[in-house]
């Protein structure tokens, strides 16, 4: 696509595979260190058990009082073990392992933070929040704090069950404990805050900067293409495409253009052929020159 040297975006993530290292290692401890925070500020106040290790080391605290990062060191460990043995992987399986290790540590040195809110509708919003922040941190480095997340994979690996779903029955299994322990109204709390989770791990995964695609089909096709390489300085690709009901070939364009110049773009299409069809819909996440690297 041409585009213009201007709008590239350079990502911050180095290229050196030593420095490579440290930028997925730092990711991991920012990404541990901000899952355990939301886990004191506003989880474990509120007694939200969302799914997960740090859930059922709600439940026995709650239960029997012990210490939540002790029992999240004591499934997450063994977890790990099991992982590597099963799973195989140990690249990804070092950086897993500092954090299963890391994010108890952090759970055991904020514990003593007050509480954000006791609002639980609070708690679990902002809880499931700043757990999928870190998650998807984590994430972002190919790795992983462990816990469930790899009980689901060896599940997964010998039942044939799918991925989703072994999380799925396994996060299941936590929240309906956390209603029989707790009370229904916390667990459904807690399903809110795991639903929270998902989305904005999405969101950090995908980014917030949604693009636009432009399917544009006209009598002026080579006016319109011209129009948009010299005037918004954006590739267009010509995809080959037929009338339903003529069956005669009509070449489609596509361009992908960021919010800020949809409008321009349509205008400009408006502008050459008014009677152009066109097509705008959302890109999740655009990967290449002119947009991310």
């Amino acid at each position: 696509m041409k585009t213009n040297g201007a709008r590239r975006r350079g990502s911050f993530r180095p290229t050196c595979p030593k420095w490579l290292i440290v930028w997925e290692y730092a990711h991991v401890l920012l990404g541990s260190a901000i899952v355990a925070i939301a886990f004191n500020l506003f989880l474990l106040p509120n007694r939200i058990a969302s799914g997960g290790v740090s859930g059922i080391s709600i439940i026995v605290y709650d239960v029997i009082g012990i210490t939540p990062a002790f029992t999240q060191w004591a499934f997450n460990i063994p977890l790990f073990i099991a992982g590597v043995l099963l799973l195989g992987g140990f690249k990804y399986g070092l950086k897993t392992l500092v954090g299963t290790i890391f994010l108890p540590f952090v759970v055991f040195l904020t514990r003593n933070l007050e509480a954000a809110t006791l609002d639980p509708l609070l708690g679990a919003l902002f809880g499931g929040i700043g757990v999928g922040l870190g998650l998807g941190i984590v994430f972002r480095s190919n790795s992983s704090t462990g816990g469930t997340d790899l009980a689901a994979q060896i599940v997964h690996k010998y039942t044939g069950f799918s991925l989703g779903a072994c999380i799925f029955i396994i996060d299941g299994l936590i929240v309906a404990t956390s209603a029989v322990v707790f009370n229904i109204e916390l667990a459904l709390y807690a399903l809110i805050s795991l639903y929270i989770t998902g989305k904005t791990i999405d969101l950090v995964q995908l980014g917030v900067g949604y693009a636009k695609i432009a399917l544009i089909i006209s009598e002026k096709q080579e006016q319109v293409q011209q129009s948009i390489l010299n005037d918004i300085d954006r590739g267009v690709t010509k995809l080959e495409g037929y009338g339903g009901y003529t069956n005669h070939k009509r070449p489609v364009l596509m361009c992908v253009v960021n919010q800020a110049e949809v409008t321009k773009l349509k205008q400009l299409v408006q502008k050459t052929d008014p009677s152009a069809f066109v097509i705008v819909t959302n890109a999740t996440e655009v990967l290449g020159e002119g947009f991310k690297k």
